[in-house]
C-alpha cells in the first residue's frame, strides 16, 4: 500500500507549505495591500463629508471586502473566479472617478453606479473569449508597464513621510533615513538571505523599518486603542441613488479597468507560474471581480480590482501556492470583522511602506517588459507602445492641460495614466497595419532592389548617351 506525498512546494498553485513557511508571505501580501485598501475610503469620505462613524464603516468594509474578494477568486465558484495566485481588493485606479462622482453625487450615487458598472465588467467578462484576440501581450504589457511605472511616485512620497506631499513633515530626512533602512533591509534580506527570510524579504524590511520608526515617535497607536474588537457589516447602509453621468462615468472606469486586469492576470501567469494566461483564467477573472464590485456596493464596500503590488511579490519571490495567499485573505477578512486588527497593521508609518514596496513596483516595471517581449518588436509594436507611454505618462505629469476637455472626458483620463495607456494600445492595436519583423526585412529588400535596379537602368542610358556621338565620328 502506498501513501500519497502531500504537497508542500510554496511554488506549486495546490501546494500547502508548513504554517512557518507561509505565514510570513503571507503577512507580506498582508502589508503590501493593506495601505492600498484604506487610502481609498479615507479619500472619498472626505470627498462626500462622511462622518467619523461613517468613514470607519467604509474603511471597515473596504478591508473586508478585500479578504473576501480574495479568496473568492482563489478558489472560485462555478465560471465565476481567476483560480490564480492574485489579490483582488479595493483599488486606486478607480479613485479619481469616485471624487468627481461623489462630490456631486456622494456616496449614494457612487455605489449606484458601481452596481451598474460592475454588472457591466460581467457582460465584458463573458464575451472576453471571443474578443481576446483584441488584448495580446503588447497590450497588456503596455499597461502593465504603466501600471509600474506610475506607481514610483507613491513609492518616493511614502519614503518622503506621506501620501501628500503637503503633509506636515513631508520630505523630513528622518522619513528618509527610515524609508532607506527599510530598503537597504529588503534587499539584503532578498540577495543574501536563504530560505524563508529571502522569500519574506519585504515583511523583514518591514519589520526592521518599524523597529526604526518606533522609538523615534513615528508610530501612532491612538487609533488601536478607539477601535472597536468586532464589527459586523451592514447591509446597504446607505441608499443608492442613480445619476446617468455617473453611471457612465463608473461604467467607462470598469470597462477600462478590465484591461488592467487583464494586464495584472497575464503578468501573474507568466511572471509566476512561466505560462502565457488561459482564456478560463481571464473569463473567471472579469466576471468574478465584476460580480464582487457589484456585491460589494450592497456594503458600502467600493469598486474592486487586481493588485499590482502583489502581483510584484508573486513575480519576485516565485510563490504561487494558494494556500499562502489564502491565509492573506483570511487575514484581511479578520482585519475586517475586527476594526482593532485593522488598525494595528495602519500604524506601520509611510516611510517604512514606501521603502518595503517600491522594489516591488520596479517588479511590475520589468513583469510589463517580459510581457512586450513575448510579441516582435516590430516598428509597428514599438510604435504602439512608444506612443501609449509618451501620452499615458505626459498626460499625467502635465493635467493641467486636458482642462479645456468635457469634465466627463478629464474625470475618465484626469490623474489616471493606465486609462489612457489601456485606450491608446487598444485602438492603436486595431487601427494600425499589421507588420511583422520579417514583413518589415522583406519592404527593405524590396525597396533596396528597386533602387538597385533603377541605377542600373539609369547607368546604362548614360553610357548609350555618351557613346553616340563617338558611332557618328566613325
Amino acid at each position: 500500500m502506498t501513501h500519497k506525498t502531500r504537497n508542500t512546494s510554496l511554488f506549486d498553485f495546490y501546494g500547502r507549505p508548513p504554517v512557518y513557511k507561509a505565514l510570513p508571505i503571507s503577512l507580506q501580501h498582508v502589508l503590501a495591500m493593506i495601505a492600498g485598501v484604506i487610502t481609498p475610503p479615507i479619500i472619498i469620505a472626505g470627498v462626500v463629508g462622511s462622518t467619523p462613524q461613517e468613514k470607519l464603516l467604509l474603511i471597515q468594509v473596504a478591508v473586508l471586502a478585500s479578504g473576501v474578494c480574495t479568496l473568492f477568486h482563489l478558489y472560485g465558484v462555478w465560471k465565476f473566479g481567476a483560480r490564480l495566485p492574485a489579490i483582488f481588493g479595493v483599488g486606486f485606479a478607480y479613485v479619481p472617478t469616485l471624487i468627481a462622482v461623489g462630490s456631486q453625487y456622494g456616496i449614494e450615487g457612487i455605489l449606484g453606479a458601481q452596481l451598474i458598472g460592475g454588472i457591466t465588467m460581467m457582460v465584458v467578462g463573458y464575451f472576453i473569449q471571443y474578443i481576446r484576440h483584441l488584448f495580446p501581450p503588447i497590450v497588456a504589457g503596455t499597461v502593465v508597464l504603466v501600471i509600474g511605472l506610475s506607481l514610483y511616485d507613491i513609492a518616493i512620497r511614502y519614503m518622503a513621510g506621506s501620501g501628500n506631499v503637503n503633509a506636515e513633515g513631508f520630505g523630513d530626512l528622518a522619513n528618509w533615513m527610515v524609508g532607506i533602512i527599510t530598503l537597504l533591509a529588503v534587499l539584503g534580506a532578498s540577495q543574501f538571505g536563504r530560505g524563508v527570510v529571502r522569500l519574506s524579504a519585504i515583511i523583514v524590511g518591514i519589520l526592521v523599518g518599524y523597529a526604526v520608526a518606533l522609538p523615534m515617535g513615528m508610530v501612532d497607536f491612538s487609533t488601536v486603542a478607539e477601535a472597536r474588537w468586532l464589527a459586523v457589516p451592514e447591509f446597504m447602509p446607505f441608499q443608492m441613488e442613480f445619476h446617468s453621468a455617473a453611471i457612465v462615468s463608473m461604467v467607462v472606469i470598469c470597462v477600462i479597468n478590465s484591461v488592467q486586469t487583464i494586464g495584472d492576470l497575464s503578468a501573474t501567469s507568466v511572471a509566476g507560474m512561466n505560462r502565457e494566461l488561459k482564456t478560463r483564467e481571464l473569463t473567471g477573472g472579469l466576471l468574478g471581480n465584476g460580480l464582487t464590485t457589484a456585491l460589494s456596493s450592497l456594503f458600502a464596500a467600493l469598486p474592486t480590482s487586481t493588485f499590482s503590488q502583489n502581483v510584484g511579490i508573486v513575480a519576485m519571490t516565485k510563490v504561487i501556492s494558494r494556500y499562502v495567499l489564502a491565509i492573506t485573505g483570511l487575514f484581511m477578512v479578520l482585519a475586517g470583522l475586527s476594526p482593532k486588527f485593522s488598525a494595528i497593521m495602519t500604524t506601520i508609518p509611510y516611510p517604512v511602506l514606501g521603502g518595503a514596496t517600491i522594489t516591488v513596483f520596479g517588479m511590475i516595471t520589468m513583469t510589463g517588459i517580459q510581457l512586450l517581449i513575448k510579441d516582435e518588436l516590430s516598428a509597428r509594436n514599438v510604435t504602439i507602445v512608444g506612443l501609449s507611454l509618451a501620452l499615458a505618462l505626459g498626460i499625467a505629469e502635465v493635467p493641467a492641460a486636458i482642462e479645456q476637455f468635457p469634465e466627463m472626458v478629464r474625470n475618465i483620463i484626469g490623474g489616471a495614466p493606465i486609462v489612457v495607456a489601456a485606450i491608446t494600445a487598444f485602438l492603436l492595436n486595431i487601427v494600425l497595419p499589421r507588420r511583422s519583423l520579417a514583413d518589415e526585412q522583406r519592404e527593405r529588400e524590396e525597396i533596396a532592389r528597386a533602387d538597385a535596379e533603377a541605377a542600373a537602368g539609369g547607368g546604362g542610358k548614360a553610357d548609350d548617351t555618351k557613346q553616340a556621338p563617338r558611332a557618328v565620328k566613325s
